[in-house]
């Protein structure tokens, strides 16, 4: 995901001209566009040729989101030349609000059967976080990858500590234990644990974010449009990763993405989603054995661990032919029966209330204990505050964080107050 005000003139042309050749289609025709994740191809293509064969009065047609820098650029292309599709199944949450004022996007509550349904599918938590400014709700809560702790279970479960070092001080006690020079040559070549250091703003979003909802209990960054995030919780965490960097517990290198500290065996922790489950059974040496744990909280907290979601939605685009009959369709693909192939076949999660504990999904949870760690933390997550400025938020905390945490120029206190008082210019406080 880029910042959307730095997307170069040339490049949103070219994306016009592109998207522009490829709305065609006939008049009753309904346009879907998917991820280009190979997977998720395959679950879209699927749930389409089944809706089609039972409704060919309101046939869809599906097509993975045009290739381009990022989703986000090519949707924000798309609106510039009114060449959205019908429906839009990649839609980041903090994009709708921005999209919801620019009078783009079609409510779903003015759609014949929907209270019943999302009632039936989400908490009332989940609904009043995907509620918009206006009242109205512009996103269908659908699937996602909660962010947790990945460990080394060989190495993580010998340790001269008292169960996993899942609070920040059993985290250090285990941190001081792991650290290594191996070879020798007077440098530390063995961390705990790794994150990365880029400055961009959606880094953001798995390392402070995740530890700032652990340690809140999903606690929010701005409230009737002002910053709320200057508190011991927020503190806390640039304290804790700050200690770690001046610590050499995590390494301040950038990593290529080419190589993986974990599978190397130079990191054993990892904060990560579930996406990971597949690459590991994909390329791990058969030596290695891992599994998840929340994200690390304060000491002194209790009761269940909040992490961000990473969520995608649905949204339907004013340009949509026939809303009801795109939301007639939405409903199949959201179905338990939808959710379910949406497990099997990508290995995402469906955003549904007491996931964990309903029958229907019982038997793959029970073949895929990994899955099922997910499963149970998708009873405790959050996506962002709904604000049309949330990326430029973001963007302030990650300047400061890169000045506190990553190079100690400033005190987390003095750092989390200064990312305040210029998120409150930015609202116009």
């Amino acid at each position: 995901m880029k910042n959307k005000s730095n997307i170069p003139v040339f490049l949103l042309l070219l994306a016009l001209a592109f998207i522009s050749c490829k709305r065609s289609g006939s008049d009753k025709e309904l346009l879907f566009w998917s991820s280009n994740n190979a997977q998720e191809i395959t679950f879209t293509r699927q749930a389409i040729d089944t809706w089609n064969k039972e409704h060919p009065a309101h046939p869809i047609r599906h097509q993975p989101v045009p290739e381009g820098q990022s989703s986000e650029e090519i949707i924000l292309a798309a609106v510039v030349g009114k060449t959205t599709p019908d429906i839009y199944a990649n839609m980041w949450e903090g994009s709708v609000e921005m999209y919801a004022k620019a009078g783009v996007l079609i409510p779903f509550d003015t759609l014949d059967g929907f209270w019943d349904f999302i009632r039936e599918r989400c908490s009332d938590e989940v609904i009043k976080e995907s509620t918009s400014a206006d009242g109205h709700i512009y996103q269908i809560p659908w699937k996602v990858n909660p962010i947790m702790t990945l460990y080394n279970t060989n190495v993580i479960d010998n340790l001269q500590i008292d169960g996993l070092p899942s609070t920040y001080s059993k985290y250090f006690e285990a941190a001081k234990e792991i650290k290594k020079d191996k070879d020798g040559d007077g440098y530390v070549d063995q961390w705990i644990g790794y994150t990365t250091v880029m400055v961009i703003w959606y880094q953001r979003l798995f390392n402070f974010y995740p530890l700032y909802l652990a340690a809140s209990d999903g606690g929010k960054l701005i409230e009737n449009n002002r910053a709320v995030f200057n508190n011991e919780y927020a503190i806390g965490v640039f304290s804790f990763l700050q200690q770690l960097y001046d610590s050499n517990y995590f390494t301040r290198q950038r990593v290529a993405g080419t190589q993986d500290l974990f599978l190397m065996e130079k990191i054993y922790t990892q904060f990560t989603g579930p996406w990971q489950i597949r690459y590991l059974e994909k390329f791990k040496p058969d030596h290695i054995e891992y599994s998840f744990y929340p994200m690390l909280v304060p000491d002194d907290h209790e009761g269940p661990v909040y992490t961000y979601a990473n969520p995608k939605n649905l949204v339907l685009f004013n340009t949509c032919k026939d809303p009801q009959a795109s939301w007639e369709f939405i409903k199949t693909m959201i179905s338990r029966e939808g959710d379910l192939k949406l497990m099997e076949i990508t290995g995402q999660f469906p955003r549904r209330k007491s996931l964990s504990e309903d029958p229907y999904f019982e038997e793959f949870l029970k073949t895929h204990p990994m899955s099922r760690i997910f499963a149970e933390q998708v009873e405790y997550i959050k996506g962002v505050d709904s604000h049309e400025l949330i990326v430029e938020v973001f963007d302030i905390i990650s300047q400061e964080y890169e000045a506190c945490v990553i190079y100690h120029k400033k005190t987390p206190e003095k750092a989390i107050a200064d990312a305040e008082k210029a998120v409150n210019v930015l609202l116009g406080k």
